[in-house]
């Protein structure tokens, strides 16, 4: 499965993505050919100038799609908000290539063809995306996955699977309950062993009693215990057995872990395969060992150097570009409310060192102590400053911390350093994040949003942790057209 960064990219979303674009060319093609003659799609491919043509629609309609969330199975399951979604992007498209066609005609396929291909391309579009969400679970065979152990990271694993459609190819059988130390336990335990000798025997009653109140809080079937393990993976044909054990010691089933190995059957750890669902590492019951033992966590000099390059480049080129917006911004500031226009602010950066972060102000001049979290409707946000945070715009003078190398484009948000205090204390693993510049944006902003409290900080630092975990251009360029789709949709800030 492709995998950005570490996450992985479900089957579908590729599907999606390529197929469309090979019926974008097919539908421009045929349009062409109405518009014009039937040898005019030929002659469009004839040469690379022609060629670009074609492309640049492709190109524009796929980004529009993308940034109206059409890639998300989540958000586009209702058939009417498809059908507003797709109507949406495909208009904004057709804005976006009107103005390039303004600026250089000689992009532009000919009059006519956008007026024929944009509404056949809308019903066809739409069509499609019907048959393969209804036909998604036949296109390939589903992994059969069985959880051993009731672990809080494989109960998070299974009830992540299940919030997301687009993972419709991975079928959970299951969890294996570990072994209860009782003896009417043991002995509930050995009559479900006798009981599995056939395909679609069910566990005792007595067994049943036992783990019952277990199975009340998992988000998924119990299918037996887990000594259990070698007889249910051939009777229900398992493909993947995750272990989610509360307790390794003693409870380690090594030999029939050791055989499915042995037998081409897929064994991970419950943190590893969540990290790949969700793009974040479960802080719950995480152990320092899976941490110092997991793949990544590599900065080599050549990565460091060219993320610092770019970090210039870019922050140069943004300043230069942003410059009559942040004048527009300083003097609409100026006027609500008066000087100071600027925000200066501690925060805590790479390897613990303190600088002092530019902002554009958007609170009261005078509104007090700022040692506290923004809540949803603040009082002590202006009205500008509500337009510039839901926009990011007050983010913008963070481009001279970058050319100062107080920060990177991305990384994690820095805190202030009482927060930073207190959230040592109350999160594992909360000082990490600093072993990297902090950003102007990162994974957790883009995945999560603002957070305002010790659990919404928990949940990002899972985030920023994947982040570093996995750090690389690609992952930054994925992060930096996030912010972007963030930034037009504005969502996350307060």
């Amino acid at each position: 499965m492709l995998r950005i960064g570490g996450q992985r990219i479900p089957f579908i979303t590729v599907l999606l993505m390529l197929s469309e674009s090979a019926v974008m060319i097919v539908v421009l093609g045929l349009a062409t050919a109405v518009r014009f003659s039937p040898e005019a799609p030929t002659e469009a491919f004839s040469t690379w100038h022609n060629f670009l043509r074609f492309a640049l629609v492709v190109l524009v309609c796929v980004l529009c799609l993308y940034y109206y969330d059409l890639y998300d199975l989540q958000r586009t399951t209702r058939k009417t908000l498809l059908f507003l979604s797709l109507l949406q992007a495909f208009g904004v498209a057709c804005i976006v290539l009107a103005l390039i066609y303004f600026v250089q005609p000689e992009l532009s396929l000919g009059r006519g063809v956008a007026a024929i291909a944009a509404p056949v391309l809308m019903v066809i579009v739409f069509g499609w995306r019907l048959l393969v969400l209804a036909g998604a679970p036949f296109f390939t065979r589903p992994q059969r996955l069985l959880v051993l152990g009731t672990g809080a990271a494989g109960i998070a694993l299974v009830q992540e699977l299940q919030n997301r459609p687009e993972f419709f190819n991975v079928k959970v059988l299951g969890f294996l309950v570990e072994t209860p130390d009782t003896p009417k336990a043991a002995a509930a335990t050995a009559g479900a062993d006798s009981s599995h000798g056939e395909p679609g025997s069910q566990i005792p009653a007595t067994a049943t009693r036992v783990i019952s109140p277990v199975a009340d809080a998992l988000p998924g079937p119990v299918v037996g215990f887990a000594t259990d393990l070698k007889q249910v993976v051939e009777r229900e044909n398992v493909d993947r057995v995750v272990l989610s054990l509360t307790e390794r010691r003693g409870r380690m089933p090594i030999r029939e872990l050791l055989w499915l190995k042995f037998a081409g059957i897929r064994v991970e750890d419950a943190h590893t395969a969540f990290e790949h669902v969700s793009g974040r590492i479960l802080l719950e019951h995480l152990n320092p060992s899976w941490l110092i033992m997991s793949d990544g966590f590599d900065k080599s000099r050549w990565l460091i150097a060219l993320k610092r390059l770019g970090d210039i480049a870019i922050a140069a080129v943004g300043i230069v570009v942003s410059a009559p917006f942040m004048a527009l911004v300083a003097l609409a500031i100026w006027l609500e409310d008066g000087a100071p226009v600027l925000f200066r602010q501690e925060r805590v950066g790479c390897k613990g060192k303190v600088f002092q972060i530019l902002k554009f102000r958007s609170m009261r001049s005078n509104s007090g102590d700022q040692r506290s979290w923004t809540v949803k409707g603040d009082s002590r946000i202006t009205r500008v400053g509500r337009v510039i945070r839901k926009t990011r715009l007050d983010e913008l003078p963070q481009f001279f911390n970058v050319l100062r190398g107080d920060m990177s484009l991305v990384g994690p948000r820095p805190e202030q350093p009482y927060f930073c205090q207190i959230l040592e204390e109350q999160i594992p693993y909360y000082g990490q994040r600093h072993c990297v510049r902090p950003g102007i944006t990162g994974w957790a902003q883009v995945k999560y949003g603002y957070g305002a409290s010790i659990e919404e900080t928990k949940r990002k630092l899972e985030h920023d942790l994947f982040y570093i975990k996995h750090m690389s251009l690609t992952l930054d360029l994925v992060i930096l057209f996030e912010t972007a789709k963030v930034m037009l949709t504005r969502r996350g800030a307060n």
